[in-house]
């Protein structure tokens, strides 16, 4: 037992940092931030030996969206804990947009330049990944129903590179998320229903 923890100990990290981070993200609590940094820098050190490369990559781009929603959860009005919003229907198109050519522009560039086996899969779950955490750091709900999405796909490729740890991980992100959804949902509908209620009697 203690040798696999010491064989394996990059991941156990990777998973107790990424499951803070996640419970804490669905309680809205800024701390998300600073251990999802930890978080990056834990899983940069995995996936690269594992050929993930563009999951790699991303864990740099996460640094940068990670002060980026620090700020916006420290200094804007996502400061707020009881603010959560709608996806402004005008910027979906926009998100989806981003996560396709930056799915096809990240395979091109896996399938060229690196021995990747799974650089479709490693592509769209990177795209996904940075629009969901731009939208996380907007407090936009649907943000958990496109980490759901990525997480069921890093689930079947992590098992695929041999990432066992890192699958159970992605399996219990799962579960943090539709909590997430769930409570984000609540949060929205009875603020709605509060604002309702205010109307109503002005």
């Amino acid at each position: 037992m203690i040798d696999w923890i010491l064989a394996e100990w990059m991941q156990i990290l990777g998973f107790a940092t990424g499951a803070a981070c996640v419970l804490l993200a669905a309680r809205r609590n800024v701390w998300t931030y600073p251990i999802g940094i930890a978080n990056n820098l834990v899983f940069l050190s995995v996936f690269v030996p594992a050929g993930i490369y563009a999951s790699a990559g991303l864990q740099v781009v996460y640094l940068v969206l990670g002060v980026h929603g620090w700020f916006r959860w420290t200094r804007r009005i996502e400061h707020d804990r009881e603010y959560v919003a709608r996806t402004p229907r005008p910027a979906v198109p926009w998100l989806i947009v981003v996560a396709v050519v930056g799915t096809v522009v990240l395979t091109w560039l896996l399938d060229t330049y690196t021995d990747s086996q799974v650089a479709l899969a490693d592509a769209a779950t990177t795209s996904a990944s940075l629009v969901a955490q731009y939208m996380l750091n907007r407090k936009w709900i649907e943000s958990w129903w496109v980490w759901i999405g990525v997480d069921v796909v890093f689930v079947a490729l992590s098992i695929a590179t041999g990432l066992w740890i890192i699958a159970a991980l992605y399996a219990l992100f799962i579960v943090l998320c539709v909590g997430g959804l769930r409570s984000w949902r609540r949060l929205r509908n009875e603020t709605t229903d509060a604002d309702d209620l205010s109307a109503a009697r002005a």
